[in-house]
């Protein structure tokens, strides 16, 4: 089978991830455990994802000209991903995102953007690339404007867009119609349907609706409880696998990067959601956000989760 080829739009971030067993309050100061620099960024995690699933990906961004900046490129490289379309910034930092992870594995990230923040699209670089990918990937963590340049292009080469709208923000009315899948978590479906998603009920209520704003279909991610699958077949809940979580940082990075693989290898929507729900299951039982995604070999090795069930 040829490796299907993926083309993602997004950040590049250095992760200062600080382990704790508890987050601080307001103003309180608490002793934590261990620091660590380790590559990160919505954009690269999911770059890395895809890769380590299999598929070509060639990643889009932008990372000062500093010492960060240079080993996420030599990251990059490491896993074989193509950063050609990766701008070097001189004028200002690397990204980065303060991580604190506590002792329930669940993380705090304050996010500087630095670079990701002056991306500016080539857009004849992309385009060129999305000719050829078979799916393009991107996140909020770069500017919106650009962001709707790629899916316009997208749209010119017929390229099907995934977007994972994170960090949420009011998304354009244009943008919609130009995505094909649509990843969102509990909190971000919450904000663009308008209403509480904290129920598999309550979150394919929120996917039904926002498909119908555009996207052929919309996958919510619920946590450890699994994700709920919408298209115009209707919903199906898929329980998630009981692991002991240690970090979940690039959790719904992992999960991402596995559906679109999977999806890219012509695999129905339900198979890719269980892909994506095997791989991030895996990915909370390590620690750090890139050295935390797990290969295929290792997600083909991994248990199955429950069958889903209609809603």
């Amino acid at each position: 089978m040829t490796a299907p080829h993926i083309a993602v739009v997004g950040s590049l971030n250095m992760d200062l991830v600080l382990q704790v067993q508890r987050a601080p309050q307001g103003g309180e100061t608490v002793m934590g455990d261990s620091l660590h620099s380790i590559p990160g960024g919505k954009g690269g995690n999911q770059a890395v994802a895809c890769a380590r699933q299999g598929a070509r990906v060639s990643l889009f961004g932008r990372v000062g000209a500093d010492a960060h900046g240079q080993a996420l490129r030599n990251a990059l490289t490491a896993d074989g991903i193509d950063h050609s379309g990766v701008q070097t910034d001189a004028d200002t930092t690397t990204g980065v995102a303060a991580i604190t992870v506590d002792a329930a594995a669940q993380n705090r990230i304050v996010f500087v953007p630095g670079a990701n923040g002056r991306f500016v699209l080539d857009a004849d670089a992309l385009l060129a690339t999305l000719f050829q990918a078979d799916f393009l990937v991107m996140q909020l963590e770069t500017p919106l404007p650009e962001v709707l340049a790629a899916a316009q292009q997208a749209l010119t080469a017929g390229c099907p867009v995934l977007f994972n709208p994170s960090p949420i923000q009011p998304l354009p009315d244009a943008l919609w119609p130009l995505l094909h899948t649509l990843v969102v978590n509990e909190v971000e479906a919450a904000a663009l349907a308008g209403h509480p998603v904290a129920t598999p009920a309550e979150a394919a209520q929120a996917a039904q609706a926002l498909r119908l704003r555009g996207p052929s279909q919309v996958v919510v991610t619920l946590g450890a409880a699994g994700a709920v699958a919408a298209d115009l077949h209707g919903s199906r809940y898929h329980p998630g696998l009981v692991v002991q979580a240690v970090d979940t940082t690039a959790a719904g990075d992992t999960f991402l990067g596995a559906l679109t693989v999977a999806l890219a290898q012509q695999q129905p929507l339900d198979a890719a959601v269980r892909e994506g729900i095997r791989a991030s299951a895996l990915c909370v039982t390590q620690h750090g956000a890139q050295p935390s995604i797990p290969t295929r070999a290792a997600v083909a090795q991994s248990p199955q989760p429950p069958h889903w069930t209609p809603l």
